[in-house]
């Protein structure tokens, strides 16, 4: 896997059962079994997902007593959403100019004026 942390962030998002773990993580802590729950997979199969997540550092375990609970690192998505954010004002900014240009330009749907319709 890619060695920077935005790459691996995305990287391990990039599956739909890991975006979907992330999003029941959202609400609050969960163990492995019942996150594996919803799914037509094994408790293993799940925690590999989990793994791919915690190598990017978007979840952690913790152990309270018996129990292991899977812990969502929202700090993460500082990274992701600064990241976005660049790109977004960028596109935004070609926007805006593009905007401006098309608004310097002739309206060439406009009916013409009588200049315009009387020959030279």
């Amino acid at each position: 896997m890619a060695a920077d942390p935005l790459s691996r962030v995305f990287a391990a998002l990039a599956d739909p059962t890991r975006r979907d773990m992330v999003a029941r993580l959202a609400v609050g802590d969960a163990t492995v079994g019942e996150l594996a729950a919803p799914y037509d997979v094994t408790v293993q199969a799940v925690s590999k997902h989990l793994r791919v997540l915690e190598d990017a550092g978007l979840v952690s375990r913790s152990r309270e007593a018996q129990r292991r609970p899977v812990h969502l690192e929202a700090e993460v998505f500082d990274l992701m959403t600064k990241w976005i954010e660049r790109y977004r004002r960028q596109a935004e900014e070609r926007y805006r100019r593009l905007d401006d240009v098309l608004r310097s330009m002739p309206d060439d749907d406009a009916p013409p004026t009588a200049q315009e319709e009387s020959p030279s």
